[in-house]
């Protein structure tokens, strides 16, 4: 065996041929053997698979940041600048050998490619383009074509709102990666984020999320072109243009195929596209990437293997010189070939790089790669301090290296401070992995690894945070795989899925966290309401069962349990029968919507029969016939408080058996207002308003006065027919309670309206108001007031008038049915709401002058007469208030004082009855005055 040549073949195809996987399973069959790979990201996805099959105690993980080298290490995992020379290994691969090309990183490719051979066996892997200058410079070459497993089509642009469950979006730039990253956030719930400048710690924890479902996007860099292993069905390009570290070009077809590439997993078919700004692919170039054809390389980067470190000059010439083949073309200098330029004009430097060994010292420590990427002056800062370290100790100094680290392990920043701080410590973790160069070479690998493992920790937190939604990626994914989802709801009404916050449950409609917008709010709520169902239920059973105690209804028609809105009410066939519209999300289900309906039209319904019991037992009673029955008709149609002027004549027409029958059923018959006593509490009031507006089809319903007002002021833009549902009567600029004005009007029965009569301490007493409002309500109640001035008549000689006016006898005329009203307004109208009651101001004069003590003190009077004047039917909108001598019209008090006397007679004598005259029906004494009459 050992007498057969060695084997050199190449191994090309399209990504997705297995190229990888048959480079691992030929080194595990033999006893040692070495494999380059182009990152560090998928040199540990290696290593990891390979210790799964042969142990971590035989497998060896060396990359610039990375050294893990057990002592019987017999397959050596590396990339390809840290592969180990001269080791004599079985079995040599280098993957991704396309690389070559490179213009950064292609003379190291190269120089494997022309140098690394293994004692048995060596595969080169890449692309199908590097076929005929492999077999112009290792002629020896076997070559091994694979076909690619899936296919891979095109499918133009597709905006990033649309784009497909398991895609991948590429951008060339860290910002390009976070804007779409941020998109997807807000319109999908989230991506993972891989970038080459990532850790490999942070990079598998993003991909873990993407793989186990709890992301469906994948924001990338071209880092994912390089045999990283996915679970891609669609790549789609963010730009087709990118910075290679010199300048801004276009990415060449064979570089758009190695990363559209990722797309379809083995046997699964792939596509790929662009999104956002990209233009779409010409037509030429998305052919060839179906078709995997693309020009060949003729030449690749090259840089000179035999360095000369005698002086500085000859290693500089020695790095400079040409290739001597037309196939290898000198690379362009690399970073750390200017590195070395740099600092061989610094005079400290080039007067310790005197000797072959400084030399070539100063050559290693320029290779320590610019991590930082902020400034080339800054690197070349910290090579030389570390050179000289170096030179002058053999070791770099314990502190000095101490102190950077430490300032470096701060685990606590956001995205940008993490990721910077984890390119500071890649340089010592690189500087920890040289033989000799620290003192405790354990110790500091080990340090600067926990610090890596610590930051890349914080940057995948800070990733993730910033562009997972967490609480969706949970949601999506059990949705996905269709496990039922645990919903809770706590004393609050906050609702959580699965432990995350959704949003609040008020009565039976779910509120979404206001934060969630787009793809993942209809995620979201999807979830939630699933989740919900069985809650559903379960409250719908516990309201069904709750007593009408826990249910009340708003002054706007909305009707609650407890804190909650669960319904409202809507116009039915006539003001007592309103309907009930439950609020129930649709997804609750038909029977949890019916029984809320049933068990709210129930709570109302009993509702209004409470309120409304007297309206209800007058509208039911049988023996109310004939025009009391119309009447009766009108008052529950108005919900028992109706204008007298409104059915005038109605009354009128009723005899006084029909009265009778009303009155049993607490009807009163004011002069203003027919009303039933009882409707005029506050809980039939605020009750009859909300049904009122629901007849009216108001958009906006007006409330109820606060209980136990005598008047109140004028309600602005009041609808028409507000104030007698309200109870009340306007009149100027306030409005006054019906029962409280009827009893004005007894008083006012007993003066003389038409020749004018002052305002007694009882009428201001029972309106609860200052002369001067009282005035504006006479004059809105059709009276004209007149203002005078007096002297004020002093106590002791008002008594004896006082005395005079108690022993004048009664007026006869007062009607008794008003004193009936009067009666009974007091005691049963608002028997738990006592009419306020203001100071009487009748005295504005002002102070007495100093000078002139002996000048009478002055009082203001106000002397008020009937001014009759038409009105419309029924009050709404509020008059201009206070406006002199605009009475009420019909319906108003007609007074029963003096008439005008007849030319000729004395003042103060009586008329004459008028025989004649029709009896008034609703005189209680309308009997006798016709038995009178007869005589």
């Amino acid at each position: 065996m050992s007498n057969l040549p060695a084997r050199v073949c190449a191994v090309l195809g399209p990504t997705n041929t297995g190229k990888t996987h048959y480079a691992i399973e030929r080194m595990l069959a033999h006893r040692s053997g070495v494999i380059g790979l182009p990152l560090r990201l998928l040199a540990r996805e290696v290593y990891d698979k390979i210790v799964a099959l042969r142990g971590p105690s035989v497998v060896a993980l060396v990359t610039g940041e990375e050294r893990i080298v057990p002592p019987r290490a017999a397959y050596w995992v590396c990339t390809v600048e840290a592969m180990p020379q001269g080791i004599g290994a079985d079995f040599v691969a280098i993957d991704e050998v396309q690389l070559c090309a490179d213009p950064e990183r292609g003379h190291v490719f190269t120089d494997r490619l022309l140098h690394m051979r293994g004692s048995r066996e060596t595969l080169f892997l890449g692309a199908e383009t590097m076929r005929s200058v492999i077999a112009q410079l290792v002629p020896k070459a076997e070559f091994m074509r694979r076909e690619r497993f899936s296919e891979l089509s095109y499918t133009g642009p597709k905006k990033t709102s649309r784009m497909p469950g398991r895609s991948a979006i590429v951008g060339f730039s860290v910002e390009n990666v976070y804007a779409i990253a941020e998109l997807l956030r807000r319109q999908k719930g989230g991506a993972a984020v891989v970038m080459g400048a990532l850790s490999p710690r942070t990079r598998n924890a993003q991909v873990e999320m993407y793989q186990n479902g709890d992301v469906e996007y994948l924001v990338a860099t071209d880092a994912i072109g390089m045999g990283l292993n996915l679970d891609v069905n669609h790549v789609a390009f963010s730009s087709v243009t990118k910075f290679d570290g010199r300048k801004m070009r276009h990415l060449m077809p064979n570089e758009l195929s190695q990363i559209a590439g990722r797309a379809g997993r083995h046997t699964n078919n792939g596509t790929f596209g662009v999104t956002g700004e990209a233009p779409p692919l010409d037509p030429e170039v998305v052919e060839a990437i179906e078709n995997h054809r693309f020009t060949p390389i003729k030449k690749l980067q090259w840089r000179n293997n035999r360095l000369e470190f005698g002086t500085l000059d000859a290693l500089l010439n020695s790095l400079s010189a040409p290739s001597g083949e037309m196939q290898l073309a000198r690379t362009r200098d690399a970073d750390d070939h200017r590195t070395l330029q740099a600092l061989s004009q610094v005079p400290e430097i080039a007067a310790r790089a005197r000797t072959p060994a400084a030399v070539r010292l100063l050559w290693d420590v320029c290779q320590i790669p610019d991590f930082r990427q902020v400034s080339f002056n800054e690197h070349n800062a910290i090579v030389q301090q570390i050179f000289e370290f170096l030179h002058q100790d053999g070791q770099i100094a314990q502190g000095w290296l101490q102190d950077r680290v430490s300032r470096i392990d701060k685990p606590a920043g956001d995205i940008d401070a993490l990721s910077k701080r984890l390119a500071y410590i890649r340089t010592w973790t690189y500087v920890a992995q040289r033989k000799g160069w620290v003192q405790d070479e354990n110790y500091w690998r080990g340090e600067t690894r926990a610090v890596e493992d610590r930051l890349s920790d914080a940057l995948h937190g800070a990733l993730t945070q910033r562009f997972v939604d967490r609480r969706t990626s949970v949601l999506m994914r059990r949705l996905k795989q269709k496990e039922s989802l645990v919903a809770e709801v706590n004393d609050k009404g906050e609702v959580t899925v699965e432990g995350q916050f959704a949003g609040k449950l008020t009565g039976f409609r779910f509120q979404l966290d206001p934060k969630a917008t787009g793809e993942e709010a209809k995620t979201l709520r999807s979830a939630a309401l699933q989740a919900l169902q069985p809650q559903f239920k379960l409250m719908s059973d516990r309201f069904y069962n709750a007593p009408d105690t826990e249910f009340d209804f708003t002054e706007q028609g909305g009707l609650m349990w407890g804190e909650y809105a669960v319904g409202k009410l809507v116009a039915g066939a006539d003001a007592l029968s309103p309907i009930v519209e439950p609020f129930v999300d649709e997804e609750a289900g038909a029977e949890v919507a019916e029984k809320l309906r049933r068990r709210l039209s129930h709570f109302i319904n009993r509702k209004i029969e409470a309120v409304f019991e007297p309206l209800i037992a007058l509208k039911n009673d049988e023996t109310v016939a004939g025009l009391a029955r119309g009447v009766a008709f009108r008052l529950v149609e108005s919900l028992g408080v109706i204008p007298r002027s409104v059915i005038a004549d109605d009354v009128k027409s009723l005899d006084q058996d029909a009265r009778g029958t009303l009155r049993k059923h607490g009807i009163r018959f004011g002069q203003f207002t027919i009303f039933q006593h009882l409707m005029l509490k506050p809980a039939p009031t605020r009750l009859r308003l909300v049904l009122w507006s629901l007849q009216e089809g108001l958009s906006e319903f007006p409330e109820a006065p606060p209980p136990g007002l005598v008047t109140i002021p004028a309600v602005p833009e009041a609808p028409k027919g507000y104030y007698p549902r309200a109870g009340y009567r306007l009149a100027g600029e306030r409005a006054i309670r019906i029962d409280m004005l009827e009893r004005l009007a007894d008083m006012l029965r007993g003066v003389d309206t038409r020749g004018g009569f002052e305002a007694t301490a009882d009428m201001l007493s029972i309106t609860g108001m200052t002369l001067e409002q009282f005035a504006d309500l006479m004059g809105g109640l059709g009276y004209a007031g007149e203002r005078g001035e007096r002297a004020k008549v002093k106590a002791a000689e008002a008594a004896p008038a006082a005395t005079s006016e108690a022993e004048a006898p009664a007026q006869e005329t007062q009607d008794a049915e008003t004193a009936e009203v009067a009666e009974a307004t007091a005691t049963e109208v608002a028997p738990d709401a006592a009419p306020e009651v203001a100071p009487v101001d009748q005295s504005e004069s002002g102070e007495a002058d100093a000078a002139d003590a002996d000048a009478p003190e002055m009082e203001v009077f106000y002397t008020f007469r009937w001014v009759p004047k038409k009105r419309p039917a029924e009050q709404g909108r509020p008059r201009n208030a206070g406006a002199k001598g605009k009475g009420q019209g019909k319906g108003q008090p007609r007074g029963n004082g003096k008439k005008p006397e007849h030319k000729g007679k004395p003042r103060g004598a009586k008329p004459a009855p008028n025989k004649n005259k029709p009896i008034d029906p609703d005189n209680p004494f309308a009997a006798l005055m016709a038995l009178k009459n007869k005589s």
